[in-house]
């Protein structure tokens, strides 16, 4: 049912309400400013006709025109309206009036103009959309502004009229400077490039610019560079030149492409020449070979492409006279800048490094067959190259200068040279006495052997004011006179040109100077030697001992010992032993087997037999455990020879307790062979018994297989038990010693660097303990399957589980060397009187006399 009703004179007498909206409005009539009384009236009429709704909003803000709320709601319900018209409707207008309206009193509200702005782009009314979002900039604070700078952009950039976005991007780069980049973009996205190279060089050359994109300033200038390098007609109010030449000197780390950038606006520009010009200052000038690399490269290229468009016009136009003496010009101009190719790169080099002295030495070798410029670049080399800071010898510069002129003839030039690098404040003072050396050498080749003396003998003369050798602060010229190299040198020259009261005279000096080496030394004493003064070149090895501690004595003292014994013999016995005392005093135990060898022979030749074994027995404590052995050998080889082999014994036994193990067990091995040949098999038991100890079955296989050998051809039953016992015993003793197992247990899994986790893979949670175990029962199995059968004839291998019967056939083998005592020598025996002796003759070994038995 519709009431009709008539609220107040006041009210408009057209107002007509359903029945339902009675709470809302007496609601209203007592709180009609209350915004919220208002919305829930209108969020309950959302429903209703669309001019019902309007005429509601229309009511609520005449009352509260300066509502935020009411407004925002009622402008979004009006657009949602004529969302789906033709932009042409009238209803579009009655909405843009609507929010003219609202302005009047929401101008300050930033939401409102946005959504009227982003309206009327959707109208498609370009001049309005503009002036209204002008108006917003005006009406809004510029704390606000940009809320809308960003639709506004948006709208300039959606329409073609470059001159309204240019205008406006400027207004907005007063307000965001920072946003330059994108109007630059903008800018080249139009063709408008004049000013976007100047908006460019603007922010290249701000220092406080921070790049949104994040590029560096190298790259904004590589940027301008391409921008400016490759539009060169439409880029008119920038000075080309001046801008690339600034970054040349700003990145010099990038200086081939800023080069080629230059050559390339030149090239684009139509100037050839200037574009030659500039790739030849730049090949002239760049620090680097990439830089080199790209310049020449981009050059190469440029002179290819002038030969192939010149070849192309002249086919198309014809070939004329001028046409080909220009082609050929070109050709020649290409092939010239090919060849220059390894010069260029090398005067890059030596632009890096100027004192680089292999590099001036390739230069020289790049001008091969031309001597002029070889001579230039010589003189420019020695000019340049500053011997403190040279990398390499700077005086193979002035020797190669020199031998330069040698080559061609020019000796007087030669030696001017040479003269003037003994001038030189070298580094070293190497360097200084490789030239003086160097000017010897130059007048022996062409034969003037006096001029050599004479220049040697002034490079050793002393200076004025000496200094010592290794003295920085004093120039090379002061501290030559103690060069072994120009010494060395004169000497030799003296030896063959001089006399012998010259040559003794600087070998002298050389040893006053104590510059002498171990082989200065020993040329010394033998050359005094072979002019027969024996004494003075003893004297010369004594000098020289006193300058040199182990182990550079060494050989002064190995020709010393030999030369005196081969001069005296035995004659100044006690003069060689002292000799040999002071030469083993301090001898490191590396040098003394030689030394104790030569000692022990000569006490056998010339002295006493008891003092060469009290020199062996020395040695075998004096030199170096590896050594050891083989000096032991050497002792018991000695000893047997001249005193028999019962008097090693005593040297086997202090050998087996100082080396190792495995050369213990070879020298027991010896003893017991040795002690079986003598007959005495006890003593070979025993000493096979104590180097049991140290030998265990499942490594040491051959040490047991020859004891059994031996316990087979002289033992008997008990003996084998006792072999057998003592075979487990060391058996057992080796299966407790866990990290020997470990190590054996290592090198079967062929892991000598492992641990005892690395035996079982992929169980490393394992006991260690229960691994070793397990690993030990698994050895003996395979030694327990190894044995060979029993044999029935012949005894190959004695089992530690061998039965009582087995060892009766043992002890019942024919033994050859047990004595046959038959029954009838018992009987004789018996018959015998007891005051009678019957004695068993046997034959002695010739090797227990020795040297002493008669020929």
């Amino acid at each position: 049912m519709v009431v009709m009703a008539r609220l107040s004179r006041a009210e408009r007498p057209d107002l007509v309400f359903d029945e339902e909206d009675l709470p809302y409005e007496e609601e209203i009539m007592r709180n009609q400013f209350s915004v919220k009384c208002w919305l829930r009236y209108i969020e309950f009429k959302q429903g209703a006709p669309k001019p019902r709704l309007n005429q509601l909003y229309e009511r609520a803000l005449k009352l509260l025109p300066c509502s935020y709320k009411l407004w925002y709601r009622y402008l979004k319900a009006r657009r949602a309206q004529v969302k789906h018209r033709c932009v042409t409707d009238p209803a579009y207008e009655d909405v843009n009036n609507c929010h003219e309206r609202a302005f009047v009193f929401m101008h300050k509200m930033p939401r409102l103009w946005l959504d009227y702005c982003q309206f009327l782009m959707d109208q498609g009314r370009i001049t309005h959309t503009r002036r209204t979002f002008d108006r917003a900039l005006r009406a809004l604070p510029i704390t606000q502004h940009s809320r809308i700078w960003p639709l506004y952009l948006r709208f300039l950039r959606s329409h073609p009229l470059p001159e309204t976005a240019v205008r406006g991007y400027r207004r907005f780069l007063k307000l965001s400077p920072e946003s330059a980049e994108e109007y630059i973009e903008y800018l080249k996205s139009s063709d408008r490039l004049d000013e976007a190279a100047q908006r460019l060089a603007t922010v290249v050359n701000d220092e406080r610019f921070v790049s949104k994109a994040g590029k560096s300033n190298y790259q904004l200038w590589h940027e301008l560079c391409d921008l400016i390098s490759q539009n060169p007609d439409k880029v008119q109010s920038l000075n080309v030149d001046a801008i690339i030449r600034g970054g040349l000197t700003r990145f010099t780390d990038q200086l081939g492409k800023l080069w080629c950038s230059l050559a390339d606006y030149y090239i684009r520009s139509g100037h050839f020449e200037k574009a030659r010009d500039v790739y030849e200052e730049a090949i002239r000038t760049v620090m680097t070979v990439r830089d080199f690399t790209q310049v020449f490269d981009s050059y190469a290229q440029f002179e290819e492409s002038m030969i192939a468009a010149k070849m192309e016009t002249a086919s198309e136009l014809g070939r004329e006279e001028e046409d080909d003496v220009d082609l050929e010009l070109r050709l020649a101009r290409f092939e010239q800048l090919i060849s220059r190719r390894p010069l260029l790169l090398n005067s890059v080099l030596l632009r890096q490094n100027p004192h680089h002295v292999h590099e001036w030495h390739k230069r020289v070798a790049l001008h091969q067959g031309r001597p002029r410029e070889i001579i230039n670049t010589y003189t420019e080399a020695v000019q340049t190259v500053d011997p403190f800071k040279a990398t390499g010898k700077p005086h193979t510069l002035w020797v190669a200068f020199a031998k330069f002129y040698e080559d061609n003839g020019q000796l007087d030039d030669a030696r001017v040279i040479l003269e003037k690098a003994t001038k030189v404040n070298f580094k070293q003072v190497d360097d200084l006495a490789s030239v003086w050396c160097q000017c010897g050498e130059l007048e022996l080749r062409h034969e003037n052997y006096d001029e050599a003396l004479r220049l040697l003998r002034k490079a050793t003369a002393l200076p004025a004011r000496r200094a010592e050798y290794f003295d920085g602060s004093e120039p090379v010229q002061n501290r030559v006179y103690k060069s072994l190299k120009v010494w060395s040198m004169l000497a030799d020259l003296e030896e063959s040109l001089g006399t012998f009261q010259s040559t003794k005279a600087v070998y002298d000096r050389i040893l006053d100077l104590r510059i002498a080496t171990p082989q200065i030394v020993i040329n010394y004493a033998m050359f005094l030697e072979e002019h027969k003064y024996f004494e003075e070149s003893f004297k010369a090895y004594e000098r020289g001992i006193s300058l040199f501690k182990w182990p550079n004595v060494s050989d002064i003292w190995s020709t010393y010992l030999t030369k005196f014994i081969a001069r005296y013999g035995g004659r100044k016995l006690e003069r060689a032993r002292d000799l040999f005392e002071q030469a083993l005093d301090g001898c490191p135990p590396k040098y003394a087997k030689t030394l104790y060898l030569l000692y022990a022979q000569l006490e056998e030749e010339w002295g006493l037999a008891r003092h060469a074994m009290a020199v062996y027995e020395r040695a075998t404590r004096a030199v170096e455990p590896a050594q050891q052995y083989d000096m032991f050998n050497i002792y018991i080889k000695r000893a047997a020879e001249i005193y028999g082999v019962t008097h090693t014994r005593g040297i086997y036994q202090k050998a087996i307790e100082v080396l190792s193990d495995e050369h213990a067990r070879e020298m027991c091995l010896r003893f017991a062979d040795m002690e079986c040949k003598l007959g005495e098999i006890d003593r070979a038991r025993a000493i096979y018994s104590f180097c049991s100890q140290i030998c265990d079955p499942r490594t040491t296989g051959a040490f047991w297989q020859t004891w059994k050998d031996f316990e087979v051809r002289h033992g008997n039953e008990d003996t084998i038990k006792e072999m057998l016992r003592i075979r487990r015993s060391v058996q057992a003793t080796y299966n407790t010693q866990v990290n020997f197992m470990a190590s054996q247990m290592l090198k079967v899994s062929g892991s000598a660097t492992g641990t005892v986790s690395d035996l079982a893979p992929g169980q490393s949670g394992m006991d260690d303990m229960k691994l070793l175990e397990q690993r030990a029962e698994q050895l003996a199995a395979e030694a327990e399957r190894d044995q060979p059968p029993r044999a029935q004839s012949k005894i190959l291998f004695v089992r530690s589980d061998a039965s009582r019967e087995e060892l009766a056939e043992l002890a019942q083998q024919v033994n050859p060397e047990e004595i046959q005592l038959g029954e009838d020598e018992d009987e004789d025996e018996m018959d015998l009187e007891p005051n009678e002796v019957r004695l068993e003759q046997q034959s002695v070994p010739a090797a227990v006399f020795g040297s002493l038995k008669e020929d």
